[in-house]
């Protein structure tokens, strides 16, 4: 018998809020994290604005000597993964600590570490790097500090699978369970790359939207005037668990996760298939991986970038896999409020998509103005909407053309 797997604690750092009810209720005002770019000098710049990290002190949950050992995204990951353990209500004890495991995703690191030692190299010479610098800064070192913080011996991994890193995350944490490979996981992404470099080179691939002049309203998936997405940053955990696990210490259960897909759209390494052939095999995979039809999904929470491309396949993507039934259910891209976290965004649009079936409301796109005809489905538009849903969807993809969705569904005890 399949090892059923459910979401028991939730954390999060986003652009919008230091936290889950923070995000949550920001998310509900449909409040936008955009703004000018606080953290370095941007006037050269052709963007000039972003979703930063506000009020974060990592003081409040690393000391001093060890903060400084960290870059800002683990910093994110530890402060996400401390909100999500106390929300689970588990201690990890001696007896159990080998059977919890750590993965937790980021698409790029720590861009300030690597600028910062790189400044230093130049400048005065290889003496004068940090011993501290490539721990502070590659991906894995997220869940490694996370799992030395919570004496989790399980399996310790993490992926660098760009905007889908923090949804590989979650859904190879979910088949660990399956396995029985560990009972618990701490999983999600973070990200820390609103940074001078990162910022000029995604500008310059002219990724991002360069409404300088109104970066509340830039971000703004399937509308028709979108131009390019808002970087952003933070960390989305969620701590999953094996079903009797959790109940035998009567743990609360926000919602189960059933499944979980993988592809590639092998056609070109920043823009998706214009047949959406990529998207629609995970989709359809995920929903093959839990056993149900395409007409129980009530919800999607899109990739939804705000990217020409992006918002124009992903429609074409969910019209071929749900057929009719495509106009029957809701979409939203919360993206119009926290940015684009890269590697961090399929870990808080998970911790979004279960609050959607647990609270029966769904969050809005904000700054829909004017209708795309090309993006023709019942998008959640500028106001969140109460909703009662079995099965939420969250989709992400990622430069390379790698793809990953996982399907959530609501529980009920006793289920």
């Amino acid at each position: 018998m399949t090892r059923r797997v459910v979401v028991t604690g939730l954390g999060l750092v986003t652009p919008i809020g230091n936290s889950v009810e923070a995000t949550w209720t920001a998310l509900m005002k449909g409040q936008s994290g955009a703004d000018r770019i606080k953290r370095f000098d941007v006037e050269k710049f052709p963007v000039k604005f972003a979703c930063e990290i506000k009020d974060f002190d990592p003081l409040n949950f690393v000391e001093k000597k060890e903060a400084r050992k960290m870059g800002a995204f683990i910093h994110y990951a530890i402060a996400a993964s401390q909100e999500a353990m106390a929300d689970s209500g588990l201690s990890v004890s001696d007896e159990i600590s080998e059977q919890v495991g750590t993965y937790i995703s980021s698409g790029i690191g720590d861009f300030w570490a690597i600028e910062r030692e790189h400044s230093k190299l130049l400048n005065d010479g290889p003496n004068r790097i940090s011993p501290f610098f490539i721990p502070s800064a590659i991906v894995n070192l997220a869940a490694g500090q996370v799992s030395i913080r919570h004496h989790a011996k399980g399996p310790n991994s993490a992926t660098a699978t760009a905007c889908a890193a923090g949804a590989h995350a979650i859904g190879d944490s979910f088949k660990i369970i399956q396995r029985a490979a560990a009972d618990v996981m701490i999983c999600g992404g973070a990200e820390s790359a609103i940074t001078p470099m990162s910022v000029a080179g995604f500008a310059a691939m002219r990724a991002l939207s360069t409404r300088n002049d109104d970066p509340l309203t830039a971000s703004r998936p399937f509308e028709r005037d979108r131009d390019g997405f808002v970087i952003g940053e933070g960390a989305g955990i969620m701590i999953l668990e094996e079903l009797e696990f959790a109940r035998r210490r009567g743990a609360r259960i926000y919602a189960e996760l059933v499944g979980y897909g993988m592809t590639a759209d092998a056609f070109h390494i920043t823009m998706p298939d214009d047949t959406g052939s990529g998207a629609i095999r995970v989709m359809q995979k995920t929903i093959q991986d839990a056993g149900i039809q395409p007409e129980e999904v009530g919800y999607i929470n899109a990739h939804g970038t705000s990217t020409p491309y992006n918002d124009k396949f992903e429609t074409l993507a969910i019209r071929k896999t749900f057929g009719e039934h495509a106009y029957q259910l809701a979409v939203s891209s919360t993206k119009s409020m926290t940015g684009h976290l890269l590697g961090a965004a399929g870990g808080i649009e998970g911790v979004f998509s279960v609050l959607s079936l647990h609270r029966n409301i769904l969050p809005p796109t904000i700054n829909y103005f004017n209708p795309d005809p090309e993006c023709d489905l019942d998008y959640v538009v500028n106001e969140p909407r109460e909703a009662v849903v079995n099965y939420a969807l969250s989709n992400s993809f990622g430069f390379g053309g790698t793809n990953a969705a996982l399907l959530f569904k609501r529980y009920e005890d006793g289920q």
